[in-house]
């Protein structure tokens, strides 16, 4: 096929052969199926953000880090050079989330490079050499549906041990694989410890598992893997080898009000005292 304008750069570095047929189009890139020597890859080309239809970004990109102050002063600004390195970041996000995961043992694409809103990544198979079918569309038997979702929720444990939550976890965004589940798509991966929405995110994602394998597993809609991961990681006690059980026992410890407006008193008041002694410092 014609070379599309985005994966010309990469065709004249030698990185791309040849480009053999488009692969998808989503909401917030188009991917390729590339030649690259002897290896078949796929690259993804990512959407601008007048063209990304992802929504609630600001919500999925708390947290991360900028390389400076002034990046970081143009991001809130909204200027030219902002929006540039916002494009930058939600586009190195995914880089690094999956050499991070990977590194961590968990099953995503092997990533080769990222050059100019390009990503260079493994192209996952199923069995037969063909290009992996999303879990959406592969029937399961009783048996099967639960061995992925136990799979799967070790996957997401193994991703927040590494600090990272998918943030948009669904069937759509598995591919079934000949070595089993694989999870794609992330640009949108949240910082398990810097963003206030992380817990909830978890807990949707791994909702999500619940609610899929459900159809084929219905005992599985009565677990409860999100909370009760996410008390243990809370607790410092996560790890990929965890044994979880599905079940989650809420605390009904009552809550020391006087205790808690004490100590909501006592650092206003520190706080107020920092005030002023900077404002004595000043004058």
């Amino acid at each position: 096929m014609k070379v599309p304008q985005r994966l010309k750069p990469l065709v004249e570095e030698g990185l791309v052969d040849e480009v053999l047929s488009q692969l998808m189009s989503g909401k917030e890139a188009t991917v390729y199926v590339v030649r690259s020597g002897d290896d078949i890859r796929c690259a993804k080309v990512y959407k601008d953000a007048k063209q990304r239809s992802f929504k609630n970004a600001v919500s999925y990109t708390e947290g991360r880090k900028v390389k400076n102050s002034r990046q970081a002063r143009a991001m809130e600004k909204g200027t030219r050079y902002g929006r540039q390195m916002q494009e930058e970041l939600w586009q190195n996000a995914e880089v690094d989330a999956l050499f991070r995961l990977a590194n961590a043992g968990v099953r995503v694409p092997q990533p080769y490079i990222c050059t100019d809103g390009v990503l260079l990544m493994e192209l996952v198979t199923d069995e037969q050499g063909d290009v992996a079918p999303r879990l959406n569309d592969v029937e399961l038997s009783h048996e099967r549906a639960l061995e992925c979702h136990a799979y799967l929720v070790n996957q997401v444990v193994r991703m927040l041990c590494a600090g990272i939550i998918h943030g948009d976890l669904s069937e759509y965004n598995i591919l079934m694989a000949a070595d089993g589940p694989v999870i794609i798509d992330l640009p949108q991966a949240v910082d398990a410890a810097g963003n206030n929405e992380a817990r909830a995110m978890l807990l949707r994602d791994v909702q999500n598992l619940a609610v899929y394998f459900g159809q084929f597993a219905p005992e599985l809609l009565n677990t409860e893997y999100g909370k009760e991961i996410w008390k243990v990681y809370e607790a410092g006690e996560l790890t990929p080898e965890y044994s979880l059980t599905g079940h989650f026992e809420a605390d009904t410890t009552p809550v020391d009000m006087a205790g808690l407006m004490h100590e909501i008193e006592e650092t206003r008041r520190e706080q107020e005292a920092l005030l002023r002694r900077l404002q004595e410092r000043q004058e």
